[in-house]
């Protein structure tokens, strides 16, 4: 099977949002998404698989993933509710404002799992919270408790009352140059990780199910994890990086079928699958040093 570009809905909510704060001519989330270098590499983290870089997260890389998209932001992290509510109101009088992480589970529009981690752009603050979702929700409302509720609760990475704003164009970068300039980062990711250890252990903790694990797996971690993958695998295709192209292609394949066989909690499949999976990482950092690409 050749690879085929994915277009449609995915947990992409900090690709999205950093496309809403780019404005129009942002490039396309896959690109975003690529540029932050999720899609190389996996990682257990509290005994649960994500399918991005060991010590990965969307605030370790957003530094990096800005400049390679040519921008640069400022970031505020407030001290507690009040002046970080203070703060949001302020940096609004000059555009939207990126906020995260927040806790899913306290957005009363929309409420999503405990402890999932989530970013939203904030368009006005009255006796409401005014927002973008990007899972969904245009111009969603919520009130402002629950919206400091879900600011400054405590997550796995990041830290309470995070955002981002004053985001400014510093360069024009096409598609393409974005794409190139997150190698060098793309392989010190994948260089650096423990990919095929996690991988292992991932196919060990599938051979006994529990309700947060398939949870996990099957509303979150597959999802992002195969679109992620695969639009990486296009964007390589597009600058010639043909070997890692093919390479990322058949990893998505792999965490495509993957939903499946977990779903139906078939644990034999799974690790089957996943062991596979652990064994193309080294030939993709191999083929991310060896391929030469098209000139620019």
């Amino acid at each position: 099977m050749a690879s085929y570009p994915y277009v449609g809905n995915g947990p992409y909510c900090y690709a999205n949002c950093l496309a809403m704060m780019l404005g129009a001519n942002a490039p396309s989330s896959s690109v975003i998404e690529v540029a932050t270098c999720s899609p190389f590499g996996m990682q257990i983290i509290e005994g649960l698989p994500f399918f991005d870089p060991t010590n990965w997260d969307p605030l370790i890389a957003l530094d990096d993933t800005l400049k390679t998209l040519g921008w640069s932001s400022k970031e505020f992290i407030g001290k507690d509710a009040e002046n970080a509510l203070k703060e949001l109101k302020s940096k609004l009088h000059t555009g939207p404002v990126f906020v995260g992480p927040v806790d899913l589970s306290y957005l009363s529009y929309q409420p999503g799992p405990r402890g999932a981690d989530h970013y939203v752009v904030v368009l006005v603050v009255d006796d409401m919270v005014h927002l973008h979702d990007p899972n969904g929700h245009p111009y969603a409302i919520l009130p402002v408790k629950d919206f400091l509720s879900a600011w400054g609760a405590s997550l796995p990475y990041g830290q309470p009352f995070t955002m981002r704003y004053d985001f400014r164009k510093l360069e024009d970068v096409t598609e393409d140059e974005i794409i190139r300039r997150t190698l060098p980062n793309a392989r010190r990711w994948l260089s650096e990780g423990n990919n095929r250890e996690a991988a292992e252990t991932a196919a060990k903790l599938v051979k006994n199910w529990h309700p947060a694990l398939y949870g996990h797996m099957t509303e979150f971690a597959i999802r992002v994890g195969a679109r992620r993958v695969a639009d990486a695998a296009i964007c390589l295709e597009r600058i010639g990086y043909r070997n890692a192209s093919k390479i990322m292609t058949e990893q998505a394949k792999l965490l495509g079928s993957l939903q499946y066989h977990v779903r139906v909690k078939n644990s034999t499949t799974s690790a089957e699958v996943l062991s596979h999976l652990g064994l193309t990482y080294e030939p993709l950092v191999q083929a991310l040093k060896g391929d030469q690409g098209l000139s620019a």
